[in-house]
């Protein structure tokens, strides 16, 4: 199957702290902007994180979903201010990305630079049928 076909037909859902289902934690206040495409390895989802520590970042899997969450400090306002512009989002964070079927989790490798966090989901790999012998017994007459 084409990748370019498999675009078009890939479903996943990206639940925020305001969608349904399972709610996510009750501080979030913001969801980043996420893109999740195809490669050829797998699936590539890559999470718009500007201004982020590594180490305020937290991936957990439960089942096939994948919850990103942390908390973007604005360490560059001193004092009290009034903004006339403001459309950064700074605070807890929480997305839930649940991904279709045929996808490894347990293999993903997620790496952070220059504001972006990329998490690589391998397909899961299926083991080719091995040829086997069915042994033949004797019938007893």
């Amino acid at each position: 199957m084409a990748v370019n076909k498999v675009c078009t037909t890939l479903q996943f859902v990206k639940r925020s702290h305001l969608a349904g289902g399972r709610e996510t934690s009750s501080e979030a206040s913001w969801t980043p902007n996420t893109d999740v495409y195809l490669a050829e390895s797998g699936l590539v989802i890559k999470v718009e994180l500007a201004g982020m520590r590594r180490e305020d970042l937290e991936l957990t899997v439960e089942g096939s979903q994948l919850r990103i969450s942390g908390h973007r400090h604005d360490c560059c306002r001193a004092g009290p201010c009034k903004f006339v512009l403001m459309e950064i989002n700074y605070g807890p964070f929480e997305s839930l990305i649940e991904l279709p079927p045929g996808y490894d989790l347990s293999n993903a490798k997620a790496s952070y630079q220059n504001g972006f966090l990329r998490v690589d989901v391998p397909v899961l790999a299926v083991a080719a049928p091995q040829p086997f012998s069915v042994p033949v017994e004797t019938a007893e007459a």
